[in-house]
């Protein structure tokens, strides 16, 4: 019965994995749109994280991630005799199985190893196996989703370590000291996880000195290669020595000194220091949270997640996917009910919660905006795509359309201010234009790309007539849930709802305006 629970949830969590939902800009522009621009030179939008002055994300962790199964599907590519280049959406589909992979073994084998007893091992297993976190976020390429792996196989290189029946433990702490330092330089907070194991360790050094200078000696030449990649990244000229030496870019220093200061932090949104306590873990955890004040099970993990949690909420800017790392090590640290009844409740409320967020978050949240830009790539008439109310649009996925497809993302515009732009962008109206497919022919051609539930152009969408801007619908998507539109105010709780998933689904139409022709294509009107 075991065994088959948990083959079903590996399956929903490929499932997921495999559904084009798109959670937050994130997962795209600070990994795969970066790493696919240097292999498959796919023109690519890299962030102010990238390109400012004082760079904060490092590269060093994105190419063993990324970068090798990219060279790998590009190897086997050729080959098999494939002519061309790769279509960016086989690479971004390589990505979304490989996280799913990486997910399933090596999460899944951490917990193995983390936890001695076999009925609380099944028990933490099938819990983390059924988070609606692991089947969406973890299946995502966030570097959170990597941060919570990182953790996790700390804690067990930590607790072979301090096994006394284990042999091989100055390969563990080799080990240790790159996957330290992997993890500083994918994100900064992962040292927050290891304050209260780490104190585990010290003892250990205390009696071993020739441990610590292992570990040290792993940390520093894994750190050395990391700066020298980066450094080599950031720059425009050949890298030298005595740039290495006298201007290194080290990224996790930047990272840290942009993040000590409110100012920076308050253009991506302040929060309160209760901010993940109150709001973002339950909101991850569900009805498990409560589990962990009614009935914790005390463990390194526990403690692990507890000082990560803190640390995390120091920092003013703080986001649900931030806590990622404590989901299985919080979930793995709980006591189901003794009591029948009360044990029943609590798993038909864990599963409702799951399977709601689960389709809610790995199927509908953003759902059309990968599907929106396959099929952007593939109108030879497109030169102008305007993204209202969206995410911002991973272009690497245009497969080189972008050379001549310019993408703008005026997601907060107000209607009035995207009626004159789309005016003064829309190509003009000509008889191909009223014709099935004749549009593609032209040259070029103004595209929107809006949810459904924009309500605000539903009076411009029906114009025939000779003047104004004309729509033409040319997509849709259904799957697509805009909850970033939630008007409260204006249309109150009905009627929010009502609009956003009653008329959920994203749309393309073509733009064109009446411009000053000639008389035989009047006449043709």
């Amino acid at each position: 019965m075991w065994r088959r629970t948990y083959l079903v949830l590996v399956l929903l969590r490929l499932w997921f994995a495999l559904s084009p939902s798109y959670l937050h800009p994130d997962e795209n522009f600070q990994g795969p749109e970066v790493i696919a621009g240097q292999i498959f030179s796919y023109p690519v939008r890299r962030t102010w994280e990238f390109t400012s002055d004082q760079p904060i994300r490092s590269v060093f962790p994105l190419w063993p991630v990324y970068g090798l199964p990219m060279l790998l599907l590009r190897w086997l590519w050729v080959g098999n005799g494939q002519d061309g280049e790769i279509p960016p959406i086989a690479v971004f589909w390589t990505l979304r199985v490989l996280m799913f992979l990486i997910s399933f073994v090596l999460e899944d084998w951490a917990l193995h190893e983390l936890i001695p007893s076999q009925r609380h091992r099944r028990m933490a297993v099938l819990l983390v196996a059924s988070s609606y976190v692991t089947w969406t976020y973890q299946t995502h390429t966030f570097s959170n989703s990597v941060e919570t792996l990182v953790v996790a196989w700390s804690l067990v290189l930590i607790q072979r370590i301090l096994d006394p029946r284990q042999r091989t433990t100055m390969l563990s702490t080799f080990s240790l000291g790159v996957v330290g330092v992997f993890g500083v330089f994918n994100r900064i907070t992962f040292l927050g996880f290891l304050l209260i194991p780490g104190l585990r360790l010290i003892p250990h050094f205390l009696k071993k000195p020739s441990a610590f200078f292992v570990m040290l000696s792993a940390a520093l030449l894994t750190s050395f290669l990391a700066i020298t990649l980066d450094t080599s990244f950031y720059s425009t000229e050949p890298i030298t020595w005595s740039r290495l030496i006298h201007r290194p870019v080290i990224t996790p220093l930047n990272n840290f000194i942009y993040n000590s200061s409110t100012e920076n932090l308050a253009k991506h949104g302040l929060h309160p220091w209760y901010q993940h306590l109150l709001a973002n873990l339950p909101m991850l955890l569900g009805p498990a949270a409560m589990l962990l004040f009614v009935q914790p099970h005390l463990s390194l993990r526990l403690y692990s997640a507890i000082s990560g949690l803190v640390v995390l909420s120091l920092a003013q800017h703080q986001e649900a996917r931030f806590l990622l790392p404590t989901i299985p090590l919080f979930l793995s640290s709980v006591k189901l009910p003794r009591n029948r009844k009360i044990l029943r409740a609590w798993a038909i409320s864990w599963v409702v919660f799951n399977i709601f967020f689960g389709v809610l978050m790995g199927t509908y949240h953003q759902g059309g905006v990968v599907p929106a830009q396959v099929f952007m790539s593939k109108q030879p008439d497109a030169t102008q795509a305007i993204w209202w109310k969206t995410y911002t649009p991973p272009i690497w996925l245009l497969d080189g359309k972008n050379e001549v497809l310019k993408t703008t993302d005026v997601m907060g515009m107000k209607g009035e201010a995207l009626l004159e732009e789309l005016t003064r962008l829309a190509t003009c109206d000509t008889p191909a234009d009223r014709r099935n497919q004749e549009y593609l022919k032209e040259k070029n051609g103004t595209y929107l790309i809006a949810p459904a539930s924009a309500t605000w152009l539903d009076p411009y969408l029906p114009n025939k007539g000779l003047q104004g801007l004309r729509f033409r619908e040319v997509w849709r998507y259904r799957q697509h849930l805009n909850l970033d539109d939630m008007e409260f105010g204006d249309d109150g709780v009905w009627g929010t709802l009502s609009r956003v998933i009653g008329r959920r689904g994203l749309v393309a139409w073509r733009i064109t305006k009446s411009c000053n022709q000639p008389a035989t294509e009047q006449a043709d009107r």
